[in-house]
């Protein structure tokens, strides 16, 4: 069946225009039959891409120690995603050293969640690879082979966390997550801190076996040039979350996409007291934003950059969208023509709040008041 959405602004070509779209066939068609939708009023955009979203996390563990079985949270998250108009979504799932939330045995629950899942939207799994999580590269290695991650993060939150050590409210954070006692978490990582010397080999190896499938990497919160030249020698072509402007400029200079979070945009700066993600975006360093810990914040950040007045809504929507799509090396989206995939958004910009959603040609949610519109 194919779809005719009519009467609303269309973002095509880099304008928003009153016009109209057509589905047919799974891809955005010249023109078709079938149902009608009427946008009158409304915003017809491409469907967000989420290439960093770790808010799954809440549905899986909301409360220290109180955890929800993973198909259960994979169904909750995908359902949400759907809601916020985020047509692909690389969930951001961290494999650390640590037990519980992020460990070994939650990754593989995960995967084989996923495996079972079949969501409307396009959900796909970001690998974010904590360096000393030395025992669980085989699993890795083995589920990149099996094409089972789509993006490869290289993290390393070791030594930020040793630095924390002292601070007994932080350390009781990290513990929680867990499920240790703070006495047994400094165990832990000191004992995890001893190996740190078999990092750079466990790195190669993760960034060959990503070379091997074609699968775009990333690096994450790079402080220095040399961090971000480091993680360039392995092939991250992203550089997410820079912690100094002058690796942006270096990033953008080189010709990678830089990530900045759309929470950072919609707050007015970042909750850890790093760089402005808005002004830089609006100077062209910040070329991706992403989700981060809160799904909502990604429909909400293109309009908050329109609203400083210094980018339209058109051009903000490429940082939720095409650009990420582009970082992704994900050809077949992030844009509304002819012959590509049917993920659309169609947004009252009055909230702005979604009203429908369509995911591969196929109409996947209703929002308020979209049932009034179908035809």
């Amino acid at each position: 069946m194919g779809w005719r959405i009519a009467g609303g602004q269309v973002l095509q070509d880099g304008t928003l225009d009153p016009g109209e779209l057509h589905l047919a066939g799974g891809v955005i068609a010249k023109a078709g039959g079938g149902r009608s939708f009427d946008a009158t009023g409304l915003l017809v955009m491409p469907g967000l891409i989420d290439i960093h979203g770790d808010a799954h996390e809440r549905s899986i563990q909301p409360r220290p120690g109180i955890g929800f079985p993973m198909g259960f949270a994979v169904r909750d998250a995908a359902s949400q995603l759907l809601g916020l108009g985020i047509t692909t979504a690389y969930m951001g799932v961290t494999l650390s050293w640590e037990p519980g939330l992020r460990s070994l045995e939650a990754w593989r629950g995960l995967m084989a969640a996923l495996d079972a899942a079949k969501p409307a939207i396009d959900l796909r799994v970001h690998l974010r690879f904590e360096a000393d999580n030395l025992d669980a590269l085989p699993d890795a290695l083995a589920d990149i082979a099996a094409g089972r991650v789509h993006l490869i993060g290289f993290n390393d939150h070791t030594p930020a966390i040793l630095k924390k050590l002292g601070n007994p409210k932080e350390v009781a954070k990290y513990a929680g997550r867990a499920g240790l006692t703070p006495e047994a978490f400094r165990t832990l990582i000191e004992g995890v801190a001893a190996k740190r010397g078999e990092v750079p080999a466990t790195r190669r190896k993760l960034a060959e076996a990503a070379a091997a499938r074609g699968l775009p990497m990333l690096s994450h919160d790079d402080a220095t040039l040399e961090d971000r030249a480091l993680f360039r020698g392995l092939g991250a072509r992203i550089c997410e979350f820079p912690m100094a402007e002058e690796v942006a400029a270096d990033a953008r200079a080189a010709g990678e996409h830089v990530v900045m979070g759309a929470p950072n945009v919609v707050r007015g700066g970042s909750h850890l007291g790093w760089a402005s993600a808005a002004p830089l975006a609006e100077r062209g360093l910040v070329t991706v934003l992403a989700s981060d810990y809160h799904w909502p914040a990604l429909l909400e950040a293109p309009f908050a950059m329109a609203r400083r007045g210094k980018m339209s809504l058109a051009a903000a929507w490429d940082l939720v969208s095409a650009n990420p799509a582009a970082a992704a090396e994900l050809s077949d989206r992030g844009r509304l023509a002819e012959g590509l995939r049917g993920d659309v958004v169609v947004i009252d910009p009055a909230g702005p709040h979604v009203v429908a959603v369509f995911c591969g040609g196929e109409l996947a949610h209703l929002g308020a008041g979209g049932a009034r519109r179908l035809g």
